[in-house]
Protein backbone atom coordinates (compact mmCIF):
# COMPACT_ATOMS: atom_id res chain seq x y z
CA UNK A 1 0.00 0.00 0.00
CA UNK A 2 1.01 3.59 -0.91
CA UNK A 3 0.16 6.83 0.92
CA UNK A 4 0.87 10.31 -0.93
CA UNK A 5 0.74 13.47 0.41
CA UNK A 6 0.85 16.64 -1.69
CA UNK A 7 1.99 20.21 -0.43
CA UNK A 8 3.17 23.78 -2.20
CA UNK A 9 0.52 24.62 -3.45
CA UNK A 10 -0.97 28.28 -3.14
CA UNK A 11 -1.91 31.33 -4.48
CA UNK A 12 0.68 33.15 -6.86
CA UNK A 13 0.74 35.55 -9.14
CA UNK A 14 1.70 35.09 -13.44
CA UNK A 15 5.22 34.40 -13.83
CA UNK A 16 5.84 33.31 -10.61
CA UNK A 17 6.63 30.00 -9.60
CA UNK A 18 5.76 27.57 -7.32
CA UNK A 19 7.62 23.98 -5.82
CA UNK A 20 4.99 21.13 -5.13
CA UNK A 21 6.01 18.12 -3.17
CA UNK A 22 4.88 14.69 -3.02
CA UNK A 23 5.51 12.56 0.48
CA UNK A 24 5.49 8.82 -0.74
CA UNK A 25 5.08 6.09 2.14
CA UNK A 26 6.42 2.20 1.08
CA UNK A 27 9.63 0.58 0.63
CA UNK A 28 9.22 0.08 -3.01
CA UNK A 29 8.82 3.80 -4.17
CA UNK A 30 12.36 3.66 -6.09
CA UNK A 31 10.32 1.39 -8.40
CA UNK A 32 7.14 3.08 -9.16
CA UNK A 33 6.57 5.45 -11.98
CA UNK A 34 5.29 8.60 -10.31
CA UNK A 35 2.85 11.57 -12.38
CA UNK A 36 1.10 14.62 -11.63
CA UNK A 37 -1.95 15.53 -12.42
CA UNK A 38 -4.18 18.32 -12.34
CA UNK A 39 -8.13 19.29 -12.46
CA UNK A 40 -9.26 22.69 -13.07
CA UNK A 41 -13.01 23.30 -12.16
CA UNK A 42 -15.65 21.66 -14.36
CA UNK A 43 -12.39 19.70 -16.44
CA UNK A 44 -11.33 16.44 -16.58
CA UNK A 45 -8.33 15.33 -14.83
CA UNK A 46 -5.10 16.19 -16.85
CA UNK A 47 -2.01 14.48 -17.31
CA UNK A 48 0.60 17.46 -16.50
CA UNK A 49 4.33 15.07 -15.76
CA UNK A 50 5.82 12.08 -15.43
CA UNK A 51 9.26 10.41 -14.19
CA UNK A 52 9.61 6.89 -14.37
CA UNK A 53 11.26 4.80 -11.34
CA UNK A 54 15.27 5.79 -13.21
CA UNK A 55 14.26 9.63 -14.15
CA UNK A 56 13.04 9.21 -17.43
CA UNK A 57 10.66 11.69 -18.04
CA UNK A 58 7.75 13.28 -20.43
CA UNK A 59 5.04 16.42 -20.25
CA UNK A 60 2.24 18.04 -21.32
CA UNK A 61 2.74 20.58 -24.25
CA UNK A 62 0.97 22.96 -22.49
CA UNK A 63 4.47 22.59 -19.59
CA UNK A 64 7.19 22.01 -21.44
CA UNK A 65 10.16 24.44 -20.67
CA UNK A 66 8.16 25.70 -17.35
CA UNK A 67 7.71 22.34 -15.41
CA UNK A 68 10.53 19.85 -14.19
CA UNK A 69 9.16 16.94 -12.73
CA UNK A 70 12.51 14.99 -10.18
CA UNK A 71 12.25 12.22 -7.48
CA UNK A 72 14.28 11.77 -4.21
CA UNK A 73 14.22 8.08 -4.22
CA UNK A 74 16.25 8.34 -0.81
CA UNK A 75 13.53 10.57 0.64
CA UNK A 76 10.39 9.03 -0.67
CA UNK A 77 9.86 12.32 -2.40
CA UNK A 78 9.11 14.10 -5.53
CA UNK A 79 8.41 17.00 -7.18
CA UNK A 80 7.04 19.56 -9.62
CA UNK A 81 8.86 22.53 -10.26
CA UNK A 82 6.43 25.29 -12.12
CA UNK A 83 8.47 28.20 -13.59
CA UNK A 84 6.40 31.32 -15.46
CA UNK A 85 2.86 30.37 -14.28
CA UNK A 86 -0.33 31.45 -16.31
CA UNK A 87 -3.51 31.72 -15.09
CA UNK A 88 -4.73 28.40 -17.26
CA UNK A 89 -2.48 26.35 -14.65
CA UNK A 90 -4.75 27.16 -12.04
CA UNK A 91 -6.10 23.63 -10.90
CA UNK A 92 -5.88 20.84 -7.80
CA UNK A 93 -2.49 19.11 -8.45
CA UNK A 94 -2.28 15.70 -7.67
CA UNK A 95 0.23 13.11 -7.22
CA UNK A 96 -0.15 9.73 -8.44
CA UNK A 97 1.66 6.44 -8.55
CA UNK A 98 1.46 2.76 -9.99
CA UNK A 99 2.87 -0.26 -9.02
CA UNK A 100 2.14 -2.23 -12.09
CA UNK A 101 5.92 -1.86 -12.81
CA UNK A 102 6.10 -2.89 -16.29
CA UNK A 103 9.88 -1.69 -16.64
CA UNK A 104 11.94 0.71 -15.35
CA UNK A 105 11.66 2.93 -18.02
CA UNK A 106 7.69 3.12 -18.21
CA UNK A 107 6.27 6.58 -18.00
CA UNK A 108 2.14 5.98 -17.87
CA UNK A 109 0.66 9.11 -19.29
CA UNK A 110 -2.93 8.40 -18.24
CA UNK A 111 -5.04 8.36 -15.01
CA UNK A 112 -6.32 4.39 -15.13
CA UNK A 113 -2.86 3.78 -14.81
CA UNK A 114 -2.15 4.51 -12.19
CA UNK A 115 -3.85 2.89 -8.82
CA UNK A 116 -2.03 5.50 -5.72
CA UNK A 117 -3.38 8.90 -5.22
CA UNK A 118 -2.70 12.40 -2.91
CA UNK A 119 -5.42 14.34 -2.41
CA UNK A 120 -4.17 17.00 -4.29
CA UNK A 121 -2.91 20.79 -3.19
CA UNK A 122 -4.85 24.02 -4.86
CA UNK A 123 -2.82 26.18 -7.25
CA UNK A 124 -4.27 29.77 -8.06
CA UNK A 125 -2.31 31.84 -10.65
CA UNK A 126 -4.02 35.17 -10.79
CA UNK A 127 -3.49 37.71 -13.85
Amino acid sequence: QVQLVESGGGLVQAGDSLRLSCAASGRSFRTYPMGWFRQAPGKEREFVAVISSIGMTNYVDSVKGRFTISRDNAKNMVYLQMNSLKPEDTAVYYCAASDRGFSSTWRPLSAPEYNYWGQGTQVTVSS
